[in-house]
């Protein structure tokens, strides 16, 4: 791509660019307990007992963010990423070394594709090729990304620019550094920080050598894949591609402005305005505080019965139940909106059955399966692209099936009894995957054909001594 061609694609999608980071910096801001009330103090909470010094009575000035927009993501990120999904390719020799090829950061990178969608809308998955062969897989900031897809109903990914900004270490100058990515190739640019695009240049990063003889040869600014597609993967927090705080921002909002200002309240009362009427003595305000702690009385001139003469308090007045009422209220709305589980209103305890123990679920579980069904696609690709990596040739054509697995309270003797009921008349393959007490259900079998196994070589032994 020219460079002409590159700023041009460039300044057509920065807008989009652009939007897309203003909505994940704000959740990240929140996620971190940055809100929007500590914003003027550099996102920390701060207690300032008289931070308004223009006010009579009023000066304290508490900033106080509530972290209820991490505790509903990490919530539903434990929900549903805190099993991994499974899959299946119906073949077990691929199955054993797909997981060996996806290895132990699985689950963890698994998990930060859920909080990452939920912070922007859409997480994405770059996977690549070292140049010893090892595959490669890994989140990356969704702020990084801009998509760019065809106008088709399946909207199908063409390519994917990636915008980030280091520092060179050699020149001690910042750059913002651009990568073009396609199914064949990922082209790089640079432009120095504050100088924009008529600054742009190619970025020559991707050393060269010489087939014949190995000798290095001029870098290059393109580097070729054989991904067999473009090498990131979207995967949507919803069918809409959006965030989750936008669901709820303005009540966590209100809650951090009541409490805020209830803790306020408790600062002002404290503070007792004494109102003289006719005091005899002249002088300021400190000498009159100064007389007053001294002698512990007052000089208080009184003309006639009607004089109005003597001293009253101001003070300040909480509406304890009203704003218990509201904090109430809004701390539900969020649970509701935020389709969570509220863990005050969880009864402990107590007995819960499989249908109390769903109802407590049913919101969470409502937004957990949005996210599955806008992840599942994302799981397939990845598998796919961990087959080619392996040499299948039926790669793309293959069935991959994916299991699910909640992890949420669950009554297992429940689960137990309908598994021993059905055992009969169910495979040996069903009942290992509904086991409760089962993670790997083909570890499972094996056992379980192990152990026959022993059962019938022994019972084979018996009857030759017999």
């Amino acid at each position: 791509m020219e460079l002409e061609v590159a700023k041009k694609v460039f300044k057509s999608t920065d807008d989009l660019r652009t939007r897309l980071t203003a909505k994940y910096e704000e959740s990240v801001r929140y996620y971190n307990n940055k809100n929007d009330i500590t914003r003027d103090k550099g996102g920390q909470d701060t207690l300032d007992a008289n931070g308004k010094n223009d006010e009579l009575i009023r000066k304290a000035d508490n900033r106080i963010s509530n972290g209820y927009h991490r505790i509903l993501v990490d919530q539903k990120a434990q929900y549903v990423g805190g099993i991994v999904p499974t899959f299946d390719v119906e073949d077990d020799t691929l199955n054993k070394k797909a997981l060996e090829v996806l290895g132990d950061n699985y689950a963890r990178i698994f998990n930060r594709l859920v909080v990452n969608a939920a912070n922007s809308g859409t997480a994405w998955l770059h996977y690549w090729t070292d140049n010893e062969g090892g595959f490669h897989f890994a989140t990356i900031d969704p702020a990084q990304i801009t998509p760019i897809y065809d106008g088709s109903l399946e909207q199908k990914l063409l390519a994917v620019r990636r915008t980030y900004e280091s520092l060179d270490t050699e020149t001690g100058d910042t750059y913002i550094y651009d990568e073009y990515w396609t199914d064949t190739e990922a082209q790089f640019f640079k432009h120095q920080q504050g100088l924009g695009y008529a600054a742009l240049e190619y970025d020559f990063r991707v050393p060269v050598f010489d087939i014949t003889t190995a000798s290095p040869l001029d870098n290059s600014n393109i580097l070729k894949h054989d991904a067999g597609a473009v090498p990131f993967i979207p995967f949507m927090n919803n069918q809409d591609g959006t965030a989750d705080l936008s669901r709820y921002k303005g009540l966590i909002d209100v809650f951090d402005r009541v409490y805020s200002g209830f803790v306020n309240d408790v600062d002002d009362v404290q503070q007792v305005i004494l109102i003289l009427t006719n005091y005899g003595d002249a002088g300021s305000a400190d000498e009159f505080k100064q007389k007053l702690k001294r002698d512990q009385v007052l000089n208080l001139e009184k003309y006639d019965g009607s004089d109005q003469s003597g001293v009253d308090k101001l003070t300040i007045d909480i509406p304890v139940q009203a704003r218990d009422d509201l904090l109430d209220r809004t701390r539900e709305a969020i649970f509701l909106h935020g389709q969570g589980v509220d863990p005050s209103r969880v009864e402990m305890g107590t007995n819960k059955t499989g249908v109390a123990l769903k109802m407590i679920y049913t919101l969470l579980e409502l937004k957990a399966a949005a996210l599955e069904s806008e992840f599942r696609p994302g799981v397939s690709e990845l598998v796919r692209a961990v087959l080619r990596y392996l040499n299948d040739g039926q790669s793309e054509k293959r069935r991959i099936t994916q299991k699910w697995t909640r992890a949420a309270v669950k009554d297992d003797t429940e689960q137990a009894d309908i598994v021993a009921k059905l055992a009969n008349v169910t495979s040996d393959e069903a009942i290992a995957k509904s086991n409760p007490l089962v993670d790997d259900w083909q570890d499972e079998l094996e056992l379980r054909q192990n152990q026959t196994d022993t059962y019938d070589n022994q019972a084979a032994r018996t009857d030759i001594e017999d």
